[in-house]
């Protein structure tokens, strides 16, 4: 297999380590090393892990390139696994499954190894348990900027250091008084983080350090208010479209307030319609909730792919110049190609800073050739002005670990 010269250079540096990291950064290719360091490792065995939507893919890159028997580990039993063999499933199945708690001479590779960052989890506490010999983990975005999250990769890399005195090195913690509990404001020591990581094979690699790609145009679009989001914003109950939001917990608040300033927000839906028709360029769609894929299938005339929990479609984007391709961040933020457009639309935002970091790269990745803009659709006076703030915070977060170390 030909590797590009970084890929090259992830794999050299980690020769003599049997569990690494790759947090290479979205578009350089963590499949090829993953798959290259797997396949110098040698084992008998190997479990790879990764989100449900990915299985395929990984099915057909081992077909494609190398000679080993591939097993989608879903429903099935398997009663003799033969030599050679590249065993796959999803982060949800894997803890279901108790005889890979039997598996040796095997090496274990996790896809987004950022799904294991709560350690309390049932997934995270299977994982840690599996008696892989090798470990190879792959993210783009492997602390989603909390670098508490962190701790369940440390340990599948090595590194047993406890929860507790990681978090005294490198988090900065503040007490609330109002909820009577330690709140994370910031980071500490992440030189020292980096050099500790590095020892145990991580690598961090950014796109900007090895490839050139175009420009990137960020236009943040102020939408106007309506009456029915200050209404909410300040009764918290509002009756609309034959619906009753009662916000009554702060999360529910929260919920109807994004919601608000999206689907029920026509303001927004009617400049979206408009800028779909100034164009027969690929546009890049993301949304958030069931209700805003119902009225954006609505409103399009042009051929639609799909991507979320129920459906994933991409003929039309493959096949149509002027394709609206709708992506429910859950589904679609990671792991797919979408160079051939150079449009991305955020109809709402996600909450979550790895999703939206992960997001950018569809289209901003090797192969892209043309300047990509993101359009950021935020009603005015609500709550998505904040939630892109924290999202920008985060990623600052995320980047001081991928910072070249001063010569």
């Amino acid at each position: 297999m030909k590797l590009f010269p970084h890929q090259d250079r992830a794999l050299n540096e980690t020769y003599e380590n049997n569990r690494v990291a790759y947090y290479l950064d979205m578009g350089l290719g963590k499949t090829f090393v993953g798959s290259e360091k797997m396949w110098e490792l040698n084992t008998p065995f190997n479990l790879v892990i990764c989100q449900k939507s990915k299985i395929d893919d990984w099915k057909k890159h081992f077909e494609d390139h190398y000679r080993y028997h591939v097993i989608v580990f879903d429903q099935q039993k398997i009663e003799k696994i033969p030599p050679e063999s590249v065993l796959i499933i999803n982060y949800d199945k894997v803890w279901r499954r108790p005889e890979l708690l039997k598996l040796k001479n095997f090496t274990l590779m996790l896809d987004e190894s950022s799904m294991i960052k709560n350690e309390s989890s049932n997934r995270t506490k299977y994982i840690l348990k599996l008696n892989a010999d090798n470990v190879i983990l792959l993210s783009g975005t492997p602390t989603g900027g909390k670098y508490e999250e962190l701790w369940s990769q440390l340990h599948l890399l090595g590194w047993k250091i406890n929860k507790k005195l990681f978090l005294k090195q490198f988090v900065v913690q503040e007490w609330d008084d109002l909820n009577q509990k330690y709140k994370i404001t910031g980071y500490k020591n992440v030189d020292r983080l980096k050099a500790k990581l590095k020892k145990h094979g991580a690598i961090f690699m950014k796109t900007e350090e090895v490839f050139d790609l175009p420009k990137v145009n960020d236009q943040i679009v102020k939408i106007p208010c309506t009456k029915e989001y200050q209404q909410f914003a300040k009764d918290h109950i509002i009756e609309i479209g034959g619906d009753l939001l009662i916000g009554d917990t702060p999360t529910s608040k929260k919920l109807y307030l994004r919601q608000l300033a999206g689907s029920y927000n026509q303001n927004k839906l009617h400049y979206l319609k408009d800028l779909i028709d100034s164009t027969n360029d690929r546009i890049i769609i993301f949304y958030n909730f069931k209700k805003e894929y119902a009225s954006l299938v609505d409103m399009i005339d042009k051929p639609i792919s799909t991507v979320n929990g129920d459906l994933k479609d991409l003929s039309a984007y493959e096949e149509y110049e002027n394709s609206v391709t709708l992506i429910q961040y859950q589904a679609g933020a990671m792991g797919l190609n979408l160079q051939k457009a150079n449009k991305i639309v955020y109809f709402t935002l996600t909450d979550k800073s790895e999703l939206f970091e992960q997001s950018k790269k569809r289209i901003h990745r090797i192969g892209q050739d043309k300047p990509c803009f993101y359009y950021y659709l935020l009603t005015a006076g609500s709550i998505e002005w904040r939630m892109l703030d924290v999202l920008k915070e985060r990623k600052d977060y995320t980047d001081a670990l991928f910072e070249k170390e001063e010569m």
